[in-house]
């Protein structure tokens, strides 16, 4: 039985160094149903490290998720405890990520080749929270891409409870590519989510990689359950200001990006107050003007005057100046 609640059709991928609580107040600016996730954070810097920094999450930002990188089951079970305690409304497990110092961890994508290890993980959390948990991953890793083997740890995993499958839609290389080459030069494969989809019909199945405007995530809804949007929530963020109007059919909280700055500013000035450098939230503002008139002015403004000390809400508003017509 699953526990999946309501079912968000989009959502924000998590990013390591992107998808802080800074980018999670952005984007809430523009959308409030889209599922926001964290950073991964790994089981290790929860149960040794500052658990409160990880765990920091405002009530605006709900609907958000908690995205964890372990391998060890007891580990992951206590870390899900702690993020319900601190209020996520989802825990879901990396099993995507191919950077080398991950897999030296022994968990992200190279976890894909060890389901069982996947499946005891799921099982360990969903027995300690009674929150959705779900599971990132590849459609592969290395030579182990085909179809049978995606369909093999799919369903294992099904089998241990996960609520959800979030599958990036490249394979990947865990060595001779980068982290960023993997996110680029495997090949999209669209067709084996769907395939996971139309055989695994009461399945969850979200797809992720190469989305980057709402015409995608409009596209893939007619196939599965879900759409993920990653780089684009950062390369130009204003994608999302229509979101909630076509994807949820509610009203947009923002129509113009001009709206969008000023509702940041009590934000800004709160964090500024409590001892957050302002850089720390503009750089997540910079791609706001994407393809506008005026947009390198805003990040030049936005760039220079945030690193100066006593920075503030000024610089932010002195920057918008720079745009014409901020619409």
């Amino acid at each position: 039985m699953t526990r999946r609640g309501p079912l968000r059709p989009l959502s924000v991928a998590p990013m390591m160094q992107i998808t802080d609580r800074h980018h999670r107040a952005l984007m809430r600016t523009m959308t409030r149903r889209t599922l926001l996730y964290t950073e991964m954070v790994t089981t290790g810097a929860l149960l040794r490290g500052d658990a409160d920094r990880h765990l920091a999450c405002a009530p605006a930002e709900h609907p958000v998720a908690i995205q964890l990188g372990g391998d060890e089951p007891r580990a992951l079970a206590r870390c899900a405890v702690m993020a319900d305690d601190a209020g996520f409304d989802e825990v879901d497990l990396n099993v995507g990520c191919p950077s080398p110092r991950v897999a030296r961890g022994s968990f992200g994508a190279c976890l894909m080749k060890t389901p069982e290890t996947v499946a005891a993980a799921v099982s360990a959390m969903r027995e300690a929270v009674d929150l959705p948990v779900t599971v990132k991953h590849r459609i592969g890793v290395d030579e182990q891409d085909g179809w049978e083997q995606l369909r093999a740890f799919v369903g294992r995993v099904a089998e241990a409870g996960c609520d959800r499958f979030v599958v990036h839609a490249r394979k990947a290389w865990l060595s001779g590519l980068s982290p960023k080459e993997n996110r680029t030069i495997p090949p999209l494969r669209y067709e084996l989510v769907h395939r996971l989809k139309d055989e695994l019909g009461d399945l969850a199945i979200e797809i992720n990689g190469g989305l980057r405007s709402l015409d995608d995530v409009e596209e893939q809804l007619r196939r599965v359950d879900g759409a993920m949007i990653g780089r684009a929530a950062d390369d130009d963020p204003f994608v999302f200001a229509d979101a909630d109007r076509r994807i949820f059919g509610a009203p947009n909280p923002r129509q113009t990006r001009r709206q969008v700055v000023e509702a940041m500013l009590p934000y800004i000035e709160a964090e500024v107050s409590a001892g957050t450098p302002l850089h720390r939230i503009t750089r997540h503002m910079l791609n706001l003007f994407a393809g506008r008139r005026g947009a390198r002015a805003w990040r030049r403004a936005l760039s220079e005057g945030a690193q100066q000390r006593g920075a503030g809400p000024e610089v932010v508003v002195a920057a918008l100046d720079r745009v014409p017509d901020a619409c």
